[in-house]
């Protein structure tokens, strides 16, 4: 696999700008129908990136689908969440499959490989300029497009005639394409550290602190992934343990065999993900807070199903899809960032799923779209929310 600036073809049906996962999983999905595409990155393979590094088993189901199945020899199995904080834990397991913890390099690494056997041409430290046309001047229609539009990449022509952006949180594409208007934008601040220690659990922990939660996922059978989510953007990222004693016990001697890396964890909902013959993906489409650990599952799915509308010769199916994909995503996120900036909420909250850990286990099916969420509410009971806010206890 080639690191190098390389020459693009001159035509490509499909132009991708942005060769991470959201990117490299659209182009997978489009090949498997038979789709002509090219990928466009300005970084080198592979691509690192601060997260939680935990895969829910329904992101490893898409990923099997997209032909990349993760194995144990991958990274490390866990097989539930465990949230957590001075007073209280609980955890729930998932019902049929586990999930994996994966180290984000070797995951690029495999989605990397696979769009390569796909037939998708791939350009790493490789920059794109879009086409100087005001693209308002178009009529706004996902009527048949037939025109061929030109950008350049690396200072050669390239006629294309569908653009994906999948360049991230600040997508140049959204901007040039005017999509970047939003209904609800939040920042949350993430630091990641790994540790070589044998994983203590074979759950995803949560931590909840009084001013950002701890994430421990088990990413390898000699280490695990450490990550501090907090609204302040000036926490001590120094000492991100100091909130959470036993966390800091149980490190107290491991060795930090990676350099901090920090990122913004965002909840974006666009107005609009898609117009014309472009479409949007991944973070640059909007975003769910990270707290739902489902960054990479809503992007496997949004990859399918903006491969099946580029196919039908429409981005409008992809509209609707989007919507119906981020929906309980975001729901779930309101939920759980509701725990994180009421912390008496929190506190009677897991005072709650303590006293009554079917509810929490209700919780991670409806979370995992098992079942609805509304239908755990209203199995729970109308007053279930009184006396979660009042007494700490279910109905």
């Amino acid at each position: 696999m080639l690191n190098e600036s390389v020459v693009p073809a001159a035509t490509t049906e499909v132009l991708i700008v942005g060769g991470g996962p959201a990117g490299l999983a659209a182009s997978i999905a489009l090949r498997q129908r038979g789709i002509d595409c090219t990928v466009i990155e300005a970084r080198p393979t592979p691509i690192d990136k601060a997260c939680g590094e935990g895969l829910m088993p329904d992101s490893r189901a898409s990923l099997a689908d997209l032909g990349v199945p993760l194995s144990e020899s991958d990274g490390h199995l866990f097989r539930g969440i465990r949230f957590q904080n001075a007073v209280h834990s609980v955890d729930a397991c998932f019902p049929s499959s586990a999930g994996i913890g994966v180290r984000r390099p070797h995951l690029h690494t495999l989605l990397a490989a696979r769009a390569e056997q796909a037939g998708v041409r791939l350009l790493w430290n490789s920059h794109v300029q879009l086409p100087l046309a005001d693209f308002k001047a178009d009529a706004d229609t996902d009527a048949s497009l037939p025109t061929l539009r030109t950008a350049r990449i690396n200072g050669q022509p390239i006629r294309f005639r569908w653009l994906i952006g999948a360049d991230g949180q600040a997508s140049s594409v959204r901007r040039w394409a005017g999509l970047d208007h939003s209904s609800k934008r939040a920042l949350r601040y993430g630091f990641r550290t790994h540790y070589r220690v044998t994983p203590w659990s074979d759950f995803v922990e949560v931590h909840w602190g009084s001013t950002g939660q701890l994430y421990i996922t088990p990413v390898a059978n000699d280490c695990v992934c450490v990550v501090y989510i907090t609204r302040d953007p000036r926490s001590d990222r120094s000492n991100v343990l100091a909130g959470f004693p036993e966390v800091a016990h149980r490190l107290e001697n491991a060795e930090i065999v990676s350099q901090q890396r920090g990122a913004v964890s965002a909840t974006c909902k666009l107005d609009c993900v898609a117009r014309q013959f472009v479409g949007l993906i991944g973070d640059a489409s909007g975003s769910a807070d990270s707290i739902t650990g489902e960054g990479l599952a809503i992007c496997f799915r949004q990859a399918q199903a903006l491969a099946e509308s580029i196919h039908s010769g429409s981005l409008e199916p992809y509209r609707r899809a989007h919507r119906r994909i981020g929906r309980l995503p975001h729901a779930m996120g309101a939920l759980m960032l509701t725990l994180d900036r009421w912390p008496g909420l929190e506190i009677r909250a897991m005072r709650a799923f303590a006293h009554t850990p079917s509810f929490f286990q209700e919780l991670l099916q409806a979370h995992m779209g098992e079942q609805s969420l509304a239908s755990v509410v209203l199995r729970r009971g109308p007053s279930f929310g009184w006396h979660l806010l009042t007494k700490g206890t279910l109905a």
